[in-house]
């Protein structure tokens, strides 16, 4: 039986392994509701939720520290950063045994095994701010995927980092025009 999960195609690149570069990254929340705070004079003014999740950016390489967030920025309904991995200091991942539930579909194991750092980092990070939200009784929902992108120079990125420092401004401007 065919799954709505099987027939999906995977964003990721066939041809990297997720374990060690340069990523701009972008989170969204589920149907783009605005949990984390709104936009005011071009800056974010934080949620109690926005305030967690800021605090799991900041304190990402508390539990992993071959990661690091160079630069992000915070919107009412999305996430953008970019996120360094350095593949000299990521621990050996065995992931042959990651999944046991044979009841999973083949589709999925496959997704699960080739699965990354990148994939584990953004995954506790969207964990620890669920759980925070559940905890709280704070309505709260991510899209159930991410963009990321492979910065693959330097003049990208800048051209990134300029994009998400003008992120607010350009928000705000956009809401009134």
């Amino acid at each position: 039986m065919k799954t709505i999960f099987s027939e999906r195609k995977s964003p990721r690149a066939k041809w990297h392994d997720y374990n060690g570069a340069e990523y701009f990254v972008t989170i969204c929340t589920k149907r783009q509701a605005h949990y984390f705070g709104e936009i005011i004079n071009g800056e974010i003014v934080l949620t109690d939720i926005g305030l967690h999740l800021k605090l799991q950016i900041e304190n990402i390489q508390n539990h992993y520290p071959f990661v690091e967030i160079l630069l992000y920025t915070i919107m009412p309904n999305h996430i953008h950063f970019i996120i360094a991995i350095d593949n000299n200091k990521t621990p050996c991942r065995d992931k042959t045994n990651t999944l046991t539930d044979d009841t999973k579909n083949e589709h999925m194991k496959d997704i699960s095994n080739k699965q990354g750092w990148l994939s584990v980092c953004i995954g506790s990070i969207k964990s620890a701010v669920t759980k925070y939200a559940n905890e709280n009784k704070i309505p709260f929902a991510w899209q159930g995927r991410f963009h990321d992108r492979i910065i693959r120079n330097r003049n990208e990125m800048n051209r990134i980092a300029e994009y998400i420092n003008n992120n607010p401004i350009k928000w705000e401007s956009d809401r009134y025009h």
